[in-house]
Order: structure tokens, then sequence, then C-alpha cells
């Protein structure tokens, strides 16, 4: 048995699609509410963001009003406002008197996607219409775990970079490198605002030729949060990759946080003939832009 997410007087006049973007199964999100540490508002708050992002409601649609959400999932109403004005604040809504909240034009469903098949030739591709700017740019002792990754002893002075990339006014990604300093020295601070950091290694004289990299995921501290231009504790992908030479030495260590919202990272699988045989990947997709990241 299904129940559906009522509709207050506005909220009935939405289109069939609308109407079933608020379908839910019976015991659902309400049901899961209070089972998790985190407050009933912020909750709602990723339940309601996750389903913008998805584009349920399209661009302009109008989200169930407070009263609705609140009943709905068996809050206050109180709770529900804060919910609705914490999408407000990451600017995927607009909240307007007598009109309800309703999605921002061009934030639902939005996606940066794009084919990543070619490994490193792909990661090259610098998109025109993204912007770079460089956070943080210096010299200093690595700690234990940039020292593990790049193979140094702990205290090794190492290049580290924080950089975010935006499209569109929208920064999307937040990437933290470090580089062994002989390597480093190499190029300045003004350089990596304009070219991808593979390309600054290969000026360098040294060739990235492999990656170890673990895909995860987190959640936006205060800082990162603040430079990305969404909520603390907003959903966030994570890819932490270490680039190696062709003698396997480790020559970058990077940690690139990418917004849920307007990154996606999919891939084709194919399965061999044989029963027993397990899914493997043909292509991936992603975003051409994170090639200027790395």
């Amino acid at each position: 048995m299904r129940s559906r997410l009522p509709h207050s007087g506005r909220d009935s006049r939405l289109s069939q699609a609308a109407g079933r973007a608020a379908e839910r199964p019976a015991g659902g999100e309400a049901g899961a509410l209070g089972r998790f540490r985190s407050p009933l508002y912020h909750q709602i708050y990723l339940i309601m963001r996750q389903r913008i992002v998805d584009g349920e409601f399209g661009t302009g649609g109008t989200l169930p009003s407070e009263q609705v959400l609140a009943e709905f999932h068996g809050v206050s109403r109180i709770t529900a406002k804060r919910a609705l004005d914490e999408l407000a604040n990451d600017g995927l809504v607009v909240r307007e008197r007598g009109r309800g909240t309703r999605v921002v034009e061009g934030r639902a469903g939005v996606r940066i996607s794009g084919q990543g098949t070619g490994a490193f030739d792909a990661l090259l591709a610098m998109g025109g219409e993204t912007e770079v700017s460089v956070k943080e740019f210096g010299y200093g002792p690595a700690e234990d775990d940039v020292a593990a990754a790049l193979g140094l002893a702990v205290g090794t002075t190492v290049q580290r970079a924080v950089r975010v990339r935006s499209i569109g006014g929208d920064p999307f990604s937040h990437l933290t490198t470090h580089v062994p300093e002989e390597i480093g020295r190499r190029f300045e601070k003004s350089d990596m605002a304009n070219t991808p950091l593979l390309t600054l290694l290969e000026r360098a004289g040294v060739m990235p030729a492999a990656a170890d990299q673990a895909v995860s995921a987190t959640l936006a501290d205060m800082v990162v949060a603040d430079r990305l231009g969404i909520g603390v504790g907003a959903p966030l992908l994570r890819i932490r990759r270490v680039v190696r030479d062709g003698e396997g030495r480790a020559i970058e260590l990077l940690v690139a946080l990418y917004r849920s919202d307007l990154y996606r990272l999919t891939m084709t699988l194919s399965r061999g003939g044989d029963a027993e045989a397990g899914w493997s990947p043909e292509a991936v997709t992603g975003t051409p832009f994170s090639a200027g990241d790395i």
C-alpha cells in the first residue's frame, strides 16, 4: 500500500509529475526520522534536497508547505520551516510569502557530466567555462597521512595547495593537493590558477603514469561549506588519489571534494558470458572539468 504526501491549496495545482514527486511508500521517510544522530530538521533537509537534485519537482516547482511536511514527518512546523530555510540558504529554493517554496531556476536535476574513459588524457581536458581560485598555497612539513601517501618521512617539506573550481559562478569542487617539494618548486601559485596540475607536473619533467584512487562520501565542514556555498554537513563526493610516475614514485596526493548536486559519477558495466562472471566497467561518466582540478 502506498501513501501520498498531501498537498495544500497551491500544491494541489501542481502538474501530475510534481504530484508523483510527492509520492512515497508508507512508513518511508517519516518512519526513518529520528533513527540518526542528526537533528530532525536536517534529516528532512537532506531528503528534500536529494529530491530537488534528482529533478522530482522540476524547475520552478513548488515544494510541500511547512504544515504538510510537518504532518507527513510527524514533526513540529518549526522543524519543517527550518528544513526549508536550510534549502533556501543553499540557494536551491526561494521562499516567498503567498507563493510558497519554489525550486530555483537551473537547480532542478542540474549535473555536470562528460565522458571520463580516456584515463589521464580525459583528465587533462580543462573546460573553458570553469574558473579556478587558489585559496591556499605554500610549503610545510608533511603530516603522517601525507607522508605515508607520498612515501616520505614525516616532517619532510611538501607543497600544499587548495583550489576551488566553479562553473557559471557556482563552485563545485574543493581540491587539496600535496606534492614533494623538489617537484613543487618548479611552478608557482599563479600557474595553478591557469593550468591543470598534471600539465604542470609534465612541464616539470615528471610524467604521471598511474594512480591509486579511492571514492567515498563525506560531509562538508565549515571551511569547505563556506567555499562551496553549501550548508555545513551537506553531502560531498570524496576522491582520494595518489598519482605515480613510471617508476612507481608518488608525485602527488589529491583529495577532491565534489558537490553532490553538481557532480555525479556513473559507469557502464558489462558482464561476461560465464554465469559466474562478475561485472566489469566499460565506461565511466563524470565531469570533464575535474581534469583541470587534478
